[in-house]
């Protein structure tokens, strides 16, 4: 709003347009407030009466809103629970090729906090910032709360004993059916889908993935004839090079490369040194780009000729 010391805090403001005038009499009235001089003054206890009132007034507001809760005890209380005491529980974390082995911190049956399980032979107790996010994920209020069919668009909710005798009656009329799933790394997820599919001659498993990495397979098959992704020794390399490959961040599995990196790249023998060294060619900023010894950025359509000039 204008002053009669010349400030001014927009062009409307400065133009002194009646809509702006109108507006800002709406907003604040300054007929007791003194404006002579280049500051507003006011006394430090008229300045804290104003503050006070209105923390109390925010804290009077925020706490008339908090809903009443009673805690209500077990009628037969579980033996594995212990009111303040934590239990863990092994489980698995899989999103795309971030495959992580960990722990899950709970208190009353509510999953907390989640770490690396150590006696992992892959991950070696080590996880991602994915992995230690995830758990937010279960208190989404946005979750799908019941189980349900899709037809045309339209969600029906249905409770789980109907829908299971529903796919049961599916299944027994001998059609086609399809299973839906991402790519599935687990052994006992994949037996499990093998005996589903000698059960019912009809049914077939569909793999899709976000990102594929059917390309990647399709090259190493024409390299070794097996449809299989590298497991590569980060560790026991001397020079590692790598095109736009991010294996610290996203890369197949991230969680694997980045143990196996920070043990070649640490020097266990101070009077024999040996520790790999790291180039990254690049398009853009990247995790394992961050860390490389040299970091080369080319463009997307230069990557091709970068690769040939190695040969």
């Amino acid at each position: 709003m204008h002053h009669d010391n010349g400030i001014w805090v927009s062009t409307e403001d400065l133009m002194r347009e009646d809509s702006f005038l109108q507006s800002a009499e709406k907003e604040l009235s300054l007929e007791n407030v003194d404006q002579n001089g280049d500051r507003w003054e006011t006394n430090r206890r008229d300045f804290l009466k104003l503050l006070g009132f209105g923390l109390g007034a925010a804290t009077i507001a925020a706490s008339c809103e908090i809903p009443v809760k009673k805690a209500i005890p077990y009628v037969t209380k579980p033996d594995d629970i212990v009111p303040g005491v934590a239990n863990y529980f092994a489980s698995t974390i899989v999103n795309g090729g971030d495959y992580c082995a960990v722990l899950v911190k709970t208190r009353e049956g509510r999953p907390i906090k989640i770490e690396g399980n150590t006696l992992s032979s892959v991950t070696k107790g080590g996880t991602s910032a994915r992995a230690q996010a995830s758990v937010l994920s279960l208190y989404d209020n946005r979750r799908i709360q019941h189980a349900g069919t899709v037809k045309d668009g339209a969600v029906t909710k249905k409770e789980w004993n109907v829908l299971d005798r529903e796919v049961r009656a599916k299944l027994a009329s001998g059609g086609n059916v399809r299973v839906i799933t991402n790519t599935i790394i687990s052994p006992t997820a994949k037996k499990a889908l093998a005996e589903f599919t000698a059960k019912y001659p009809g049914a077939r498993v569909v793999t899709y993935d976000p990102v594929s990495n059917a390309a990647m397979l399709a090259a190493n098959f024409k390299g070794i004839s097996a449809r299989v992704i590298y497991n590569f020794g980060l560790e026991q390399a001397n020079v590692i090079v790598s095109f736009g490959a991010d294996f610290l961040g996203t890369w197949i599995s991230p969680v694997e490369f980045a143990r196996q990196y920070a043990k070649g790249r640490k020097l266990e023998d101070v009077k024999n040194p040996k520790m790999s060294r790291h180039i990254q060619v690049e398009s853009h900023v990247s995790l394992t780009g961050s860390n490389a010894d040299n970091r080369i950025m080319v463009r997307p359509s230069e990557q091709g000729a970068a690769i040939l000039a190695l040969h």
